[in-house]
């Protein structure tokens, strides 16, 4: 696609765009008494207007069955949480039966880890991105420290090289080789949060199975985001929220990758009863005899009216089609790249990758003075954008519901603000 810099380009591209009807499926915050031009999605998605119906009809399952719901109704609950499995599979690039839906985000990585990080005296290392959300450090620094480590001494960080923002992948791969003797675990965000960085993940999971450690990656900003094959790039883990690009609204239950080759009862993990073998779940018997796939790490029953909203988006991302949002994606972030370097300013940078295979839905603006004030003027004019200290605003037009004509108004905003429009 040729870009130009004109409104009457951005709504013939809307026009010609086979997806733009999915923007009625959802509800728009009011700026003025119009939608807001929402790119924010890579924090909370948008509400798909399908959501309502949805719990409406668990809701009168409740009302009408109570605890026959769980075998009776237009859902039974008792698996609810299997209804959501084929279309996350088809997202994730997985079989259904190595993903699973429970808990939250962190929480889940920290099962995942429980599961999958087993310190030796030797081979006890952790390796993650510098500067990775907070949440994620936390999680590894406190594994550390359950086992008895120093997570300054565990924690193996790759930052950037000097004066730059971005990470150089061989240089991931180098300190990969370099402590492949001690190196237990990587655990790297699949998009950076702060920079919008897309990490090469068939290549760092060879490399780190190679060196004999195991590959987990957390996917909060990938999953409905950008098309992975994690079955046939070998993950070993991977954990996801769906909240952002998957529109389940605040809170809701996160994603679950488990390889089917860790399937099998061998594979240490804390137990519950819902990831007990159906087959004699209800014998009521002591014994832990896990499902084989991965639905054997749930604990707990489904939370339902976590997943309601889940189950209501993942209808339209299977109407949609992944590969036909991620080219649109692409599409739709370069338009907002190439207006955003039409401004011809000094007042920021785009630090995100400008290869449209290194990002996905979302360009990191680093202002080196000014920025959250910028942020606050564009909120007042009803762009609704977020910002990350120190200095960045992240633009994330979504491809489900954000148009070309939005990015167009939305540039012109941020050029209104900095005077060179």
């Amino acid at each position: 696609m040729t870009f130009e810099n004109t409104l009457a380009f951005a709504q013939e591209a809307d026009n010609n765009d086979d997806l733009k009807d999915f923007r009625n499926a959802f509800y728009f915050p009011q700026h003025n008494e119009s939608d807001a031009i929402y790119f924010c999605g890579n924090s909370l998605g948008l509400q798909p207007k399908n959501v309502e119906a949805a719990i409406q009809t668990e809701l009168h399952t409740w009302r009408q069955l109570a605890v026959e719901g769980y075998f009776k109704g237009t859902h039974p609950w008792l698996c609810y949480h299997e209804y959501l499995r084929g279309s996350l599979a088809k997202i994730v690039g997985a079989k259904p039966t190595e993903v699973t839906v429970m808990n939250a985000l962190t929480v889940n990585l920290h099962f995942m880890m429980l599961s999958f990080y087993k310190p030796t005296t030797q081979r006890y290392k952790i390796m993650m991105e510098a500067g990775a959300f907070p949440s994620d450090q936390y999680a590894v620094e406190t594994q550390a420290r359950h086992y008895g480590f120093d997570p300054a001494d565990v924690i193996i960080e790759i930052a950037p090289r000097s004066g730059e923002k971005i990470l150089h992948e061989e240089d991931i791969i180098e300190a990969i080789e370099a402590h492949k003797d001690s190196l237990a675990l990587t655990i790297f965000g699949g998009i950076n949060y702060y920079t919008g960085q897309l990490y090469n993940i068939p290549l760092i999971t060879a490399a780190a199975q190679q060196a004999g450690a195991v590959a987990g990656w957390d996917l909060a900003h990938v999953t409905g985001n950008v098309p992975t094959q994690l079955h046939d790039w070998n993950v070993d883990f991977a954990v996801w929220c769906s909240y952002k690009y998957l529109n389940s609204g605040p809170g809701a239950a996160g994603g679950v990758f488990v390889h089917e080759k860790h399937s099998n009862a061998d594979t240490s993990r804390l137990a519950g009863w819902w990831g007990n073998d159906e087959k004699s779940r209800f014998k009521m018997e002591k014994g832990f005899v896990p499902k084989q796939d991965a639905s054997g790490w749930n604990l707990s029953t489904s939370q339902v009216f976590n997943m309601v909203a889940l189950k209501a988006s993942l209808e339209l991302f299977d109407k949609a089609g992944m590969q036909n949002l991620r080219a649109k994606s692409i599409a739709l972030t370069g338009y907002l790249e190439y207006l955003l370097l039409q401004l011809h300013t000094g007042a920021f940078e785009i630090i995100t990758p400008s290869n449209e295979h290194r990002r996905g839905a979302q360009l990191c603006l680093y202002f080196k003075e000014k920025g959250k004030a910028i942020h606050e003027q564009l909120m007042q004019n009803g762009i609704i954008v977020d910002y990350r200290e120190p200095g960045v605003i992240r633009i994330a037009p979504a491809p489900l519901y954000c148009s070309f004509e939005d990015v167009y108004k939305c540039v012109k905003i941020i050029g209104d603000v900095l005077g060179t429009s």
